[in-house]
């Protein structure tokens, strides 16, 4: 009897792509691993052809993207509660819903492939249970199994299954744009992928150049273009010629340096590098001194990569008055919530909460704080972010205002695109990814007034 149960017993075949979509799903639920970063190293270092390329992006994208929404329809089905299921289980059966409701691969298909998966990382035990689990999901159609949606009332319950978002971003975006139709147009603009986009770097590259290699033009930066493509294979990006770069991003950059004035710029917080390799080179070809600080010892490397020779300093930003030195111009690029990039984000939708957002707009405060202490002047202050949060946005505004009278604030639309329009908060530059197509970018300008004979702000 245990011959045959030997002979009978076949070892578990996975397809690449669906076994390194899995892994690099439970990288980024599991170890907060970063999908943007995660997946084109995975890539790089595969054997996968393009299509099987093609299909790991959106398998892992896609199921980080909508797995709030696979979950309210797994937690129908499983006969445990969903919270109390096995991490691994709950990541693979994502995977699997993923196929079955937003790909429209075959049922048999995507139930067997996620299945041999689960068997070759969980074990038979739990693979079998995966393997109930999905097949029950497939004894209703799609149509069905929504349709109930129709019946809740509260647009915020209903479109937090329907779009896959937490309830407390949906709140904020009802707080910002007061119209339903607007927030449902903003959350189904997070769940379309965004189309890579190229920045030209001036001095080093044009955008008649990514033109060239098939690039469209962006419709509102002068240096952009989108590439329905792998910017990894262009020549440009390899010799850092030209980056990868929203559009959104991009505008927050030109526009704050077309308002910038003086010899000395400052990018407070440059992270990744992408804004400060775009101020870097337009700094260069105005002569002017480009600094870039960023706290991460490993995020500072990458930024002197891209900085055409600038200098990088790493240390907390809220610290910068250490170096004894000050600026006409500062960007304050702060850290944040990251609603404004859910689109390509897909994770941070699901890691970010309230207590994020207290402890991020008290990091802000004290980022401009910092930002202040160095700025000469009638220099000009820049503070973006990525999110439109009110608390990280206009009230940042308001409350540096407050506490600064030397300040003013500058009205950027003389720095704006002439075909940008309904982009403005006040005084300040917001985006939205259902308006613009760029990500959710915020930026207010500042000018610091010189002071008068008897100590007061003029």
């Amino acid at each position: 009897m245990v011959e045959a149960r030997r002979n009978t017993f076949k070892a578990p075949r996975p397809d690449a792509a669906r076994l390194l979509a899995f892994d690099l799903i439970v990288e980024v639920n599991r170890n907060e691993g970063y999908s943007n970063l995660l997946l084109p190293a995975a890539l790089n270092a595969s054997q996968l052809d393009e299509r099987d390329r093609s299909l790991v992006t959106e398998l892992l994208y896609g199921t980080l993207r909508m797995q709030g929404k696979h979950d309210w329809v797994l937690a129908q089905v499983s006969d445990r509660p969903w919270a109390e299921v096995d991490p691994g289980i709950v990541d693979i059966a994502r995977l699997g819903v993923h196929q079955l409701h937003e790909m429209r691969i075959p049922d048999h298909a995507a139930v067997s492939a996620t299945v041999e998966v689960a068997r070759k990382r969980l074990g038979e035990s739990k693979a079998s249970f995966v393997n109930a689990l999905l097949r029950s999901v497939t004894r209703k159609s799609i149509a069905d199994w929504f349709a109930p949606l129709d019946d809740i009332k509260d647009p915020i319950s209903r479109f937090s299954i329907q779009y896959s978002h937490p309830e407390w971003i949906i709140s904020a975006y009802y707080d910002l744009l007061k119209n339903w139709e607007h927030v449902e147009e903003e959350l189904r603009s997070n769940n379309v992928p965004a189309i890579p986009t190229l920045v030209s770097w001036p001095g080093f590259s044009t955008r008649e150049e990514l033109v060239a290699l098939g690039a469209e033009p962006t419709p509102y930066s002068e240096l952009g273009a989108r590439f329905k493509g792998n910017p990894g294979t262009l020549d440009l990006i390899k010799h850092r010629l030209a980056g990868v770069q929203d559009e959104g991003s991009q505008l927050v950059a030109s526009v704050f340096a077309a308002a910038a004035a003086g010899k000395s710029w400052l990018d407070l917080c440059a992270g990744p590098g992408g804004k400060a390799a775009l101020l870097a080179s337009i700094a260069k070809g105005r002569e002017i001194n480009f600094t870039a600080n960023e706290f991460s010892d490993r995020r500072a490397d990458l930024v002197r990569k891209v900085v055409h020779g600038a200098r990088v300093w790493c240390g907390d930003g809220r610290l910068i008055a250490d170096h004894k030195e000050n600026f006409d111009a500062i960007l304050v690029d702060a850290p944040c919530t990251g609603l404004g990039a859910l689109r390509r984000r897909p994770e941070v939708r699901w890691r970010r909460n309230i207590s994020n957002l207290r402890e991020l707009t008290q990091l802000q405060r004290e980022l401009l704080e910092g930002a202040l202490s160095v700025l000469n002047v009638n220099g000009v202050l820049g503070y973006a972010t990525c999110s439109p949060h009110l608390a990280e946005t206009s009230v940042q505004v308001m409350d540096v205002l407050a506490r600064h009278k030397d300040l003013e604030q500058i009205d950027v639309k003389e720095f704006l695109p002439s075909n940008l329009q309904d982009a403005q908060r006040g005084n300040s530059m917001s985006l939205w990814t259902h308006k613009h197509g760029t990500d959710a970018m915020f930026l207010a300008l500042f000018r610091k007034k010189p002071p008068l004979e008897n100590g007061a702000a003029q």
